[in-house]
């Protein structure tokens, strides 16, 4: 078993930043790929990005690509999403995920671990 908790959500205007922190416990972190997905009301998770879990291999949403970044702290058991610029559109529940070693995927399906969500709000 993996927890994952997130944290680091809120409310920043347009253009603002905010990073995004999941701790992890449980069997060892530095073993799966990490992702972060995000939902909005009446649509489906969606990926947003994700590292292997070595941290050198990772893949971003085409829709944030340029303005958010992630990167994984093996020795603090910690992945983290940093966003800038943010945009309305970006509004949503993000959630971190674990998932097995291998290709990083954009399918929720193959992550086993969850974490509850961060609330983002981007204001205009």
């Amino acid at each position: 078993q993996v927890q994952l908790v997130e944290s680091g959500g809120g409310l920043v205007q347009a253009g603002g930043s905010l990073r995004l922190s999941c701790a992890a416990s449980g069997r060892t972190f530095s073993y799966y790929n990490m992702a972060w997905f995000r939902q909005s009301p009446g649509k489906e998770r969606e990926f947003v990005a994700g590292t292997s879990w070595g941290g050198d291999s990772t893949s971003n949403a085409g829709s944030v690509k340029g303005r958010f970044t992630i990167s994984r702290d093996n020795a603090k058991n910690t992945v983290y999403l940093q966003m800038n610029s943010l945009e309305p559109e970006d509004t949503a529940v993000y959630f971190c995920a674990a998932g097995m070693p291998g290709g990083i995927s954009r399918t929720p399906t193959r992550y086993d671990y969850w974490g509850q969500g961060t609330q983002v709000t981007v204001s205009s």
